[in-house]
């Protein structure tokens, strides 16, 4: 009995930390790409994001993983500062949401931008990591 006890409060306890570790995976996953890209590390991108990428800018302009990652290795987008004002997160089993009001700086087809948004992020947990799949943001009023 005792054994059955000390297998089920282990198996118990793993799963309750489970969720937690899930949320700061993400957490990770989020600082990774946004580091990423103000670095313009594209080996890591190309790791952080999904094959199906879908990645929709405040401009309305809607790119596959290639085509971003194009833009970013010619310079057409740069990233100066990516800085995270808030963050909500909620998981739902190998996928995650996070919602954040984020300042973006940089250049985009050679023209400055200071942005204060609203970005929405789908991400997926595939062969132990974390993928971007999704990212959309919406400019706020200044």
């Amino acid at each position: 009995m005792r054994n059955f006890v000390f297998v089920f409060l282990t198996v118990f306890v793993a799963l309750a930390q489970r969720p937690a570790a899930q949320q700061e995976e993400v957490h990770k996953a989020e600082k990774s790409w946004a580091a990423a890209v103000v670095a313009r590390d594209l080996a890591a991108l190309e790791h952080i994001f999904h094959d199906q990428l879908i990645y929709a800018h405040s401009s309305g302009a809607v790119e596959s993983k290639g085509e971003y990652i194009a833009r970013l290795r010619t310079g057409a987008q740069k990233y100066d500062a990516i800085e995270f004002q808030d963050i909500n997160l909620r998981m739902h089993g190998d996928a995650a949401i996070v919602h954040a009001h984020v300042r973006m700086k940089g250049q985009s087809n050679n023209r400055p931008f200071d942005n204060r948004l609203m970005m929405l992020h789908l991400w997926v947990k595939q062969g132990g990591s974390w993928h971007l799949a999704a990212h959309q943001t919406t400019e706020l009023p200044k």
